[in-house]
């Protein structure tokens, strides 16, 4: 969308309507939708410089407790998101830009990128409580 709408000024001297309000929805949503993915392969920030010589159990207990953490805030998130949706969506708030996209549906799928996370974050202090990290 940048590259389109700096050469669209270029060529013809007319940016793309509304190029700043669907770049931050688009990112936005990008970064939500990957920290679930993140949280799959477990290529989140790990800091382990003082546990990497413990043994590989008390590593894993230790991951766990960390994403069962990771897990229980993502999912509060998604909810207090899925509140701000169903608020956003009933006074009709929407960007401040040129095109005022309605914000509530991009709120939703933001609820559910959280949602999605904490699922699987959960998923792995399970896996991690039982020694199958």
């Amino acid at each position: 969308m940048v590259t389109a709408s700096v050469l669209m000024r270029w060529l013809f001297s007319q940016p793309v309507t509304g190029d700043v309000e669907m770049v931050q929805v688009g990112g936005g949503l990008a970064v939500l939708a990957f920290l679930a993915h993140g949280t799959a392969m477990r290529t989140n920030i790990f800091v382990d410089s003082f546990t990497s010589r413990l043994p590989a159990r008390v590593n894993d207990a230790i991951d766990g407790f960390w994403n069962l953490v990771w897990g229980v805030v993502a999912l509060v998130l998604a909810e207090r998101m899925v509140v701000g949706a169903l608020e956003a969506e009933g006074n009709g708030s929407v960007t401040m830009g040129l095109l005022g996209i309605p914000l509530w549906w991009a709120i939703g799928i933001g609820a559910a990128c959280f949602a999605v996370t904490g699922l699987i974050a959960l998923g792995w202090t399970a896996r991690l409580l039982r020694g199958r990290g």
